[in-house]
């Protein structure tokens, strides 16, 4: 795979609202998204699973791109199926920030204050490659 360029951020570190509970009853919260490829949209949009149920494309697409979760070996569609609605609805929020956007902030104000600010939705452990 060829070299990012230098300060081009390709990986988004994360923590999930509520957590992936493995078969032990273990909670994942913290993992790792990269930016999708052109091969990432175009393999899961090929997938059977995701011409039988267009839905199913996110699962594929989260898939592939969430490359950690927690002390998981790996995530698979396994994982992302049983993530909670919340679990899934984040990540699919933060898929399309770095992928369409292309950073992870939010604009917001203060409620006390009404001062505004960005917040990065992704948090701010350090990431990319």
């Amino acid at each position: 795979m060829p070299q990012a360029e230098p300060g081009l951020r390709t990986e988004y570190p994360f923590t999930l609202p509520r957590g992936y509970v493995d078969e032990h009853g273990g909670v994942h919260r913290e993992g790792v998204m990269r930016l999708a490829t052109a091969r990432d949209e175009i393999t899961t949009q090929a997938d059977q699973r995701a011409k039988q149920n267009p839905a199913y494309l996110t699962v594929l697409l989260l898939e592939r791109t969430v490359t950690s979760l927690g002390s998981l070996p790996a995530v698979d569609t396994f994982v992302i199926e049983n993530l909670f609605a919340s679990d899934l609805a984040f990540m699919q929020d933060l898929y399309r920030r770095i992928n369409a956007d292309g950073h992870t902030e939010v604009a917001v104000s203060c409620p006390h204050c009404g001062n505004d600010f960005a917040v990065d939705v992704a948090g701010d452990a350090p990431g990319g490659s």
